[in-house]
């Protein structure tokens, strides 16, 4: 809060004394504020580092795997879906196992990012209420739990690099996958914040977000290719409509370098846009919501 304080003069024209002459001013909604909220966040990590690997102990506490349990359930839902379309769609299950398991790896994170972070302010309400800290801590923390549960997936795609000969396609530009999973989590962020934010002010936003991942997943080529779309006849135009679906992009620079495939600039250059667009949105959403988060939650 500021003021100015000067003398002035009543009717009398005896001096007044510590008349405020500018009204008060509140800094709570300025990017100063909104910058620092995130600069703050940063430096409170061992917080939010404990706090997002304290929830997945918790999830599997008592069990003898731990958080192993994710990595199993991510195989053997990759190796049920990737074996029963590769059967349907006539793919050889060697070239489509791959696919299907590095896109399910990585749509857990966009899933996760896009229905977690609808509510990663309203799942804190104790702790935005009675730990004073940031309120980006409860989006790192998300994001950071995130990280953990990709790591441990990631030990899938290992086991198929071995498998299925999957490294002897590898080249130096599957080390793309690494700024790609930066790329990844960086959207991640401020998918959480923008739709956090709203989704406490809004609580219909969550459902309608729910429903909108399913649609996705359904349009976006994770259990299907597009390469198997322009090999039918007459649906070479079919196929790119999916570049439409944003979804499609993250998915491609992430999955195409780690199977060795080529691609193609233009996924680069989409998610770059929709990360600088989407960060703007957040700082924005920061500054201009931030200190209402408590109050609605």
């Amino acid at each position: 809060m500021t003021t100015e304080d000067s003398t002035t003069a009543d009717d009398a024209g005896a001096p007044v004394i510590g008349v405020p002459t500018e009204p008060l001013v509140s800094d709570s909604q300025t990017f100063r504020r909104a910058f620092k909220d995130f600069r703050d966040g940063l430096t409170q990590r061992e917080l939010w580092l404990s706090l997002g690997w304290q929830d997945i102990k918790q999830r599997y506490r008592r069990s003898v795997l731990g958080p192993f349990w994710i990595t199993i359930a991510t195989g053997l839902q990759a190796a049920a879906m990737g074996v029963l379309y590769a059967t349907l769609l006539d793919q050889p299950l060697r070239e489509y196992l791959p696919y299907v398991t590095v896109g399910l790896i990585v749509w857990n994170v966009i899933s996760a990012s896009i229905l977690e972070g609808s509510e990663v302010f309203i799942a804190n309400e104790g702790l935005i209420k009675q730990l004073p800290s940031a309120l980006s801590v409860h989006v790192y923390r998300l994001v950071w739990r995130q990280v953990l549960f990709f790591a441990h997936n990631m030990v899938i795609y290992l086991v198929l690099l071995v498998a299925f000969s999957v490294w002897k396609n590898l080249g130096w530009s599957s080390l793309l996958a690494l700024p790609a999973m930066v790329l990844l989590f960086l959207n991640a962020m401020w998918v959480s914040i923008v739709f956090g934010i709203f989704s406490t002010r809004y609580r219909d936003i969550a459902p309608i977000l729910s429903s909108t991942t399913l649609m996705l997943f359904v349009l976006t080529p994770v259990m299907w290719t597009t390469k198997s779309l322009q090999s039918q006849m007459g649906a070479g135009d079919r196929a790119r409509l999916v570049e439409i679906i944003p979804t499609f992009h993250y998915l491609e620079i992430v999955r195409a370098p780690l199977l060795g495939e080529p691609q193609a600039l233009r996924h680069w250059v989409i998610v770059g846009t929709i990360t600088v667009v989407g960060w703007i949105i957040a700082v924005l959403a920061m500054k201009q919501f931030r200190s209402r988060v408590p109050y609605w939650v």
